[in-house]
């Protein structure tokens, strides 16, 4: 498991967009990028050379589990 502090400060090196924490698969997804960083011993590797490439349905399974942004006024 990640340290939860970590995982609120942690962007994609890519998008600077936010991450999700696949505590199954032990990765952090950015769907922006559509990558998957892997963790490894509990410390996450931030390099796009590193990621896995997300397919079009867990990018769009993904998507769905975000939070949609609220529009500012």
């Amino acid at each position: 498991m990640l340290d939860k502090h970590l995982l609120d400060i942690l962007v994609c090196p890519v998008t600077k967009g936010p991450l999700i924490f696949d505590q199954e698969r032990a990765e952090l997804i950015s769907v922006a990028a559509r990558l998957a960083y892997p963790v490894r011993d509990a410390i996450p590797v931030m390099l796009e050379d590193e990621a896995r490439s997300l397919s079009a349905d867990e990018a769009d399974h993904w998507r769905a589990k975000t939070p949609s942004a609220r529009p500012t006024l």
